[in-house]
């Protein structure tokens, strides 16, 4: 992928998406940010790669703009002509130095941003998983109507970041004694899971939890599981980056999030006091 680009016309490709009335402001940004990074052609090459791994969760939703989409091709090499999906292949392309990590913790609009903005992370994308209905929608999902959680697939650069850190930055969002949701948002599909893709990433994740259960921080069991990867079906494209284009309604929810968390913390204090109490009577 990318080795056979003609490296003036992409670049006139991203100018051109830039200014066409037609792109989406999501899309346009992305562009945007691809084209600052080409000057050179390692840099144009990195930027696509980064673009791909961007734009894919669009396009595997046939969610781009008629043009984003023909540049999505164009850069993938895929055929104009329509193919049938297969979903089977969780629609990752292979990336040099690129990794996968699959969190389920409570609403996704809240789990973007904390990992988006950590050098090392190349894409954090919004979706389901964990369920058995093919191609689950948002509806679906928020009634309640299937096994799926919400969740999101970040992909990143392990000798940046690592998949330990991940899950340290993953713990601090979420309250792991909370079998029914999480904060404010209550319902199976706002559960808490960790799902692997290796048995490395099962053994880090298994060591992590049982470290967190030994130190005796939380006085209710941690309920969150360690799973097997299944196929993680992409949102729509309303949820991705949510804490871009909602900011105001982000603002809100995060910050009734925290309160919940603060109260939560002062409950298990509590608890832990009064059990303490307890053994010494």
């Amino acid at each position: 992928m990318f080795l056979k680009i003609n490296s003036k016309i992409i670049r006139e490709d991203l100018y051109n998406l830039i200014i066409k009335p037609a792109t989406r402001e999501y899309e346009r940004q992305l562009i945007i940010k691809a084209k600052n990074h080409s000057q050179t052609e390692q840099g144009l090459k990195n930027a696509l790669e980064i673009l791909e791994a961007e734009l894919r969760p669009l396009a595997i939703r046939d969610n781009l703009t008629p043009d984003i989409a023909d540049f999505y091709q164009k850069i993938t090499h895929q055929s104009t002509k329509k193919a049938p999906t297969n979903l089977t292949t969780n629609y990752k392309i292979s990336l040099k130095n690129q990794e996968e990590a699959i969190f389920a913790g409570g609403c996704f609009w809240c789990m973007v941003e904390p990992f988006e903005l950590k050098d090392g992370i190349i894409s954090v994308t919004s979706g389901y998983t964990g369920g058995k209905l093919k191609n689950p929608s948002y509806d679906q999902i928020s009634g309640g109507y299937t096994d799926h959680l919400e969740a999101v697939k970040i992909e990143f650069n392990p000798k940046i970041i690592t998949y330990l850190a991940l899950l340290e930055i993953y713990w601090q969002l979420i309250d792991p004694t909370d079998r029914f949701g999480q904060y404010q948002d209550r319902g199976s599909q706002y559960r808490t899971a960790i799902f692997v893709n290796s048995p490395k990433q099962r053994q880090i994740a298994e060591d992590f939890i049982a470290k967190q259960i030994q130190a005796g921080k939380y006085s209710s069991p941690i309920v969150t599981k360690v799973k097997a990867a299944s196929i993680f079906w992409p949102a729509e494209n309303y949820h991705q980056s949510f804490y871009k284009k909602q900011k105001k309604r982000y603002r809100q929810i995060k910050k009734t999030r925290k309160r919940y968390a603060r109260i939560q913390k002062i409950k298990r204090r509590l608890q832990q006091f009064s059990d303490t109490l307890k053994n010494k009577t």
